[in-house]
């Protein structure tokens, strides 16, 4: 298993007396089934929705799940891409509910909004595993375990290396994630702290929704309303991605004329940095299925999990990018 660590907000634990009698049935995203674990079977039917497909990094999380839950593992996978609609998002997870499957696992769109859903699932005795993103509930029963990066340290991480390798006295464009999503808030609020009390000011701020095409579009936009942008901060690789060709297109050099700095480091994005079109980026792990795995194996079986983990990640110039880009994964 890949370095975590853990980060004891207090101990889930979870009886699963009345989920002995459940059991699961198919469905259009795939196979549910299999008894609960309660009964004896040692397959644990999971039910798991995804945010959608909007970038790299969402490719290789999507992947590393995909091929963590198998049948051969132990899993019966029921996925759903909820194409970044909420209301995707809660259709799939009460179709499962109403499946039977042992566990609900999701990476939530936007942080509000599902303290409804969740207390169906607790009702019917199914626990919900969070995973990449977090939700903002005043009920924190409604879940068992969040799996993901801390985005706030993401985005000090990006201010902290700003500050200290391009001065404190820059203007910055921001390419914002997904508007309410737990890392568009999170490494925006970080990349803030960071830069608090320099003279380093955000001119333009909008979101690109995590896509390399909204990261194009609205860095247009940012390049018709400002001829003194010194760097742009972005949610992620995606978004950077599209700044560059926005960049490119105005006939100026991404990485010298205007400096880049990015969350995520998927391969796209590490390629650019070693091009010296991005200045520098902090990773954000995709890699959550062996998490995953573990945890819903855990609260199946009636064991205590943590109920926040943290995955370590990583931060890369073009130097340390260099030196990694050719086994990167994702």
């Amino acid at each position: 298993m890949r370095t975590k660590k853990i980060i004891r907000a207090g101990l889930a634990t979870l009886g699963i007396a009345a989920m002995a009698a459940m059991s699961g049935c198919a469905d259009d995203g795939g196979s549910a089934g299999g008894e609960a674990a309660g009964s004896g079977s040692e397959t644990i039917a999971i039910g798991f929705s995804q945010v959608g497909a909007e970038s790299g990094w969402r490719a290789a999380n999507t992947k590393d799940i995909q091929d963590t839950l198998t049948e051969e593992n132990g899993f019966k996978l029921s996925f759903s891409d909820a194409q970044q609609k909420q209301e995707n998002q809660i259709q799939a997870l009460r179709s499962y509910i109403a499946q039977g499957v042992d566990v609900l696992a999701f990476s939530p769109v936007v942080e509000t909004g599902w303290d409804a859903v969740l207390q169906e699932a607790k009702n019917a005795n199914i626990p919900v595993i969070l995973t990449d993103r977090a939700v903002d509930t005043t009920d924190d029963s409604l879940y068992v375990s969040f799996i993901g990066s801390d985005f706030v340290d993401e985005g000090k991480r990006a201010g902290d290396w700003v500050v200290e390798n391009l001065g404190d006295d820059l203007k910055v464009v921001e390419l914002q994630g997904t508007t309410g999503s737990a890392p568009a808030i999170d490494r925006k609020e970080g990349f803030g702290k960071a830069i608090e009390g320099t003279d380093i000011e955000i001119i333009d701020s909008q979101t690109g929704d995590f896509t390399r095409a909204g990261g194009k579009q609205v860095m247009e936009g940012f390049l018709n309303s400002h001829d003194d942008i010194d760097l742009v901060f972005a949610h992620n690789d995606d978004m950077g991605l599209g700044a560059i060709e926005a960049i490119e297109a105005a006939g100026k050099k991404p990485g010298e004329d205007i400096k880049i700095v990015t969350i995520d480091a998927v391969k796209d994005g590490m390629q650019a940095l070693v091009d010296g079109k991005i200045n520098y980026i902090v990773e954000c792990n995709p890699l959550l299925g062996e998490d995953l795995a573990e945890i819903a194996k855990k609260v199946v079986a009636g064991e205590s999990v943590e109920k926040r983990i943290v995955v370590e990640d990583a931060a890369f110039t073009q130097e340390e990018a260099a030196k990694v880009l050719a086994d990167r994964t994702y």
